[in-house]
């Protein structure tokens, strides 16, 4: 499965930003890393095809993650962004063990930057 992702960019702080990646193909479980210049990758959000999500409490109530399965294409809404989510953002298509998604992920795309400015 190939990722394409779109949006991204600069924002001030407290605006909104939507990044949305396509896939080629079937995926079951999607989500969005992040990773900021020194720092260790995180993962920011999960979802399913059932519509089941999880949110890293860095992001919770902030960011939504949503999936339209009939476009194949995830979706990562951020609102009331601060600063220090300025990251590199990949969408990534990720493992399944039973019926639970997991930050690890089978193909990813190419990223994207993500600027939030104080």
């Amino acid at each position: 499965v190939q990722l394409v992702e779109s949006g991204g960019g600069s924002v001030q702080a407290g605006g909104s930003l939507r990044l949305s990646c396509r896939a080629n193909g079937y995926t079951f479980c999607m989500g969005w890393f992040r990773q900021a210049p020194g720092k260790e990758r995180e993962g920011v959000a999960i979802v399913d095809n059932d519509g089941r999500t999880n949110t890293s409490t860095s992001v919770k109530g902030r960011f939504t993650i949503s999936k339209d399965n009939a476009k194949n294409t995830l979706y990562l809404q951020m609102n009331s962004t601060k600063p220090q989510d300025t990251a590199v953002y990949s969408c990534a298509s990720l493992v399944v063990i039973g019926s639970s998604c997991i930050y690890e992920s089978i193909n990813e795309g190419q990223g994207n930057q993500v600027t939030v400015a104080s």
